[in-house]
């Protein structure tokens, strides 16, 4: 999502010439999980004070950004990423659909890529990199994982 070019496959968002970054679309119930949690999810599973990187990946595809859903997840967005020293975060609010650009589309990605650490668990990247993050992600948020 973030990018230019329509329907981007991931070897194309790889060459860092699409504009478009590496994002998961997240849905979740308000009633069980406020947008405000969510956001305090966002900014301790993730390096929101690097440019352009996330641990060993680097490029433009993996920058830090939040992609609003409204005007009112736009301005706690905005207040998050405010009380976040040192955030390079990008904010972006999505309109309407009748507003939809290439730009603020989410593309999903390939089948390979659904649901990848769950399917590829013993994979080197998601071993070694993702399963610690998950770890630490289920510590820290344990008492808001559904049962």
């Amino acid at each position: 999502m973030g990018g230019l070019r329509a329907q981007p496959t991931y070897e194309e968002v790889c060459e860092k010439n699409t504009g478009h970054a590496e994002v998961v679309r997240v849905g979740f119930d308000a009633r069980r999980l406020s947008y405000q949690q969510l956001l305090e999810i966002f900014f301790e599973i993730h390096d929101p004070t690097t440019l352009n990187r996330q641990g060993n990946d680097f490029g433009p595809q993996y920058r830090s950004i939040i992609f609003a859903m409204s005007p009112e997840q736009a301005d706690l967005a905005a207040q998050a990423i405010a009380r976040c020293p040192g955030a390079v975060t990008e904010l972006i609010e999505v309109r309407h659909q009748s507003e939809q650009s290439v730009e603020k589309t989410f593309w999903p990605a390939e089948a390979n890529h659904q649901n990848y650490f769950r399917n590829h668990p013993g994979q080197g990247y998601c071993r070694f990199v993702v399963a610690p993050k998950v770890a630490h992600a289920e510590q820290a948020f344990k008492a808001l994982i559904a049962q």
